[in-house]
């Protein structure tokens, strides 16, 4: 969640939530995030680049083109769905 925290504008969503894991040998439990929403607000971002440099898994990187324009700014908000589309 470093990239939502570093954005200076304030245009990644993340939600997630905590579960806890019991190993079966009775170990001691952990908790693990579970993303439930991952979103980008293209109204706001500045393409700073912040999130790209401070991710830690690489899971954000820079296309190659990116031009886009919607006549409606809430079009603008990109959805983990709409986001993954960009990969295929």
């Amino acid at each position: 969640m470093l990239c939502a925290r570093e954005c200076p504008s304030w245009c990644i969503h993340i939600d997630s939530h905590g579960v806890t894991e019991v190993p079966p040998e009775g170990g001691r439990a952990r908790t693990t995030a579970v993303l439930d929403r991952f979103a980008i607000d293209w109204s706001l971002c500045m393409y700073c680049g912040i999130c790209v440099e401070v991710c830690p898994f690489d899971a954000l990187e820079w296309a190659p083109a990116h031009a886009y324009g919607e006549s409606d700014a809430g079009a603008l908000l990109h959805e983990r769905e709409r986001l993954g589309d960009w990969l295929g």
